[in-house]
């Protein structure tokens, strides 16, 4: 009796110590330029079997559902977060690195890992499982660490890291059921890849209509039970796509695109809450499966695994990357940077548990090998990536955030938005006092933050270089107040 309640207690102390570690030692990380992924698995390592916590931890089975319910939960945080006005030049590229380039990223390793002395069986899955880019580990490098990518290559590259993922599962899971004998490889791939795309992004859409009927019609007593509403849409989302054969990854993403670019009550609640949602569960992910390694199988596949590592990055990507972006007329510069950042994360590791449970030959060893290939790519263009983007000058030019924001919160949708402006010196507002400039009737600007000074909007205040401007207006008069102050932020 008195043993069970002492054992949870120990394991979530050590939960609690786990997760903030994570978060206070990832800030020096961050400082490195070292993406955040890398600590959290090489804390689940340290937290494992044979590391110092010693927690006995090998449930692929567990490991491969919660894996998936986080990549769920990432996903659409990244779809609730992104415009479909920055999409229109991304969705030919993206598509295509989608689908032709996994599958040309797939052949190369597959052939590469051949060379260096794994068998066909081995090599193929590895080709596979490394195939797409990692939804998870972009937008942790692109949005948590606040680059600001020109359209279309930013774009580009979080449209592929979203939708890229169908394509890998299928080829792992065609590869895996022909080593155990249970089907060949043929044309049914062909068709598999338009099916699980298209239909995944029919559920996608269908979802995320009824998920803003649902949002804008259901009355709740509290604004707290909303997310529990979008959290349930992305979970619906991917079970029903994934029921049908379609691809569920896919759904939950489009499923958040269509909700995330729709008039919602409490939008600017849920982006916050689901940010912090997609944060913990890549915390929580990223420690799982660092626990479910065993450093002692990893030592003799280092060779291997940092060799295939090198090429991926240095010849299959880059390869694929200019094959497909060829016909868009991407510049030179940017087929490089996007050739670079093919990030790897969860999801190869997760697929890489697929093998492992349904028995395949060889799986443990290409577990392994995948897992070094992660950390290997987490260090080699996964640091490079804030360095990389200044060199190139692809980062947007845009102004500083302020050190205040407003924001408003309704449980019903509103007749008005708060917009932010910044005071540059070219504009015409510069210098000018609030009571010279004509607003629209009913709009009128609510605030001004001067550094770490908040400036209350009157009549007599002056516009100085710097500032940010908070106005209230309504949708219709927005292209006027843009007009006056410049772009949105």
């Amino acid at each position: 009796m008195i043993a069970e309640p002492i054992a949870t207690a120990l394991l979530l102390v050590v939960a609690g110590v786990l997760l903030g570690a994570s978060v206070i030692i990832g800030k020096w990380f961050d400082r490195f330029g070292v993406p955040v992924a890398l600590l959290f698995l090489i804390l689940g390592v340290l937290a494992g079997s044979e590391g110092v916590g010693r927690i006995p931890f090998d449930d692929y089975a567990l490991a491969y559902r919660l894996g998936t319910i986080a990549l769920v939960l990432i996903l659409f945080d990244g779809g609730l977060n992104t415009r479909l006005g920055s999409l229109k030049r991304a969705v030919g590229p993206a598509s295509l690195l989608a689908t032709l380039g996994v599958a040309v990223t797939a052949a190369l390793v597959a052939l590469f890992a051949r060379l260096v002395g794994l068998p066909w069986g081995a090599a193929l899955l590895i080709g596979a499982v490394v195939s797409s880019t990692d939804a998870a580990a972009v937008f942790a490098i692109l949005r948590g660490g606040g680059i600001r990518l020109r359209d279309p290559v930013g774009s580009t590259l979080e449209l592929e890291s979203g939708v890229n993922d169908p394509m890998a599962v299928i080829l792992t899971a065609a590869i895996t059921m022909h080593l155990l004998g249970q089907n060949t490889l043929g044309w049914g791939l062909a068709w598999a890849v338009p099916y699980q795309l298209v239909f995944g992004a029919v559920m996608g859409v269908v979802c995320g209509y009824l998920g803003r009927v649902v949002l804008l019609r259901v009355r709740v007593s509290t604004a707290g039970l909303f997310p529990a509403l979008t959290l349930g849409l992305a979970l619906l989302a991917y079970g029903a796509a994934t029921l049908i054969n379609a691809s569920g990854f896919l759904a939950v993403y489009v499923a958040a695109l269509v909700v995330g670019n729709g008039p919602i009550p409490y939008a600017n609640g849920l982006r916050r809450i689901h940010d912090a949602i997609a944060w913990l569960a890549q915390i929580g992910m990223f420690l799982m499966l660092g626990m479910l390694v065993f450093p002692s199988q990893l030592l003799p596949n280092i060779g291997v695994g940092l060799a295939i590592a090198l090429f991926l990055a240095f010849v299959a990507r880059p390869a694929a990357v200019l094959l497909c972006l060829w016909p868009f007329r991407f510049k030179r510069r940017e087929v490089g940077y996007v050739s670079w950042v093919g990030l790897r994360g969860a999801v190869p590791i997760i697929l890489a548990t697929f093998p492992v449970l349904r028995g395949a030959p060889g799986a443990i060893e290409v577990f392994n090998i995948v897992f070094f290939v992660v950390l290997i790519n987490a260090l080699a263009p996964g640091a490079t990536v804030r360095w990389l983007t200044r060199k190139l000058g692809l980062e947007r030019d845009e102004p500083p955030t302020p050190n205040a924001a407003i924001e408003i919160n309704s449980m019903q949708p509103l007749k008005g938005e708060v917009l932010r402006f910044f005071i540059s010196p070219e504009l015409a507002a510069c210098g000018a006092k609030l009571a010279q400039i004509r607003f629209p009737e009913g709009a009128a600007a609510v605030l001004i933050v001067r550094g770490d000074e908040l400036v209350a909007a009157k009549g007599g205040t002056t516009f100085e270089p710097g500032d940010h401007v908070y106005v209230f207006c309504r949708p219709e008069d927005r292209g006027y107040m843009e007009l006056v102050f410049g772009r949105a932020g």
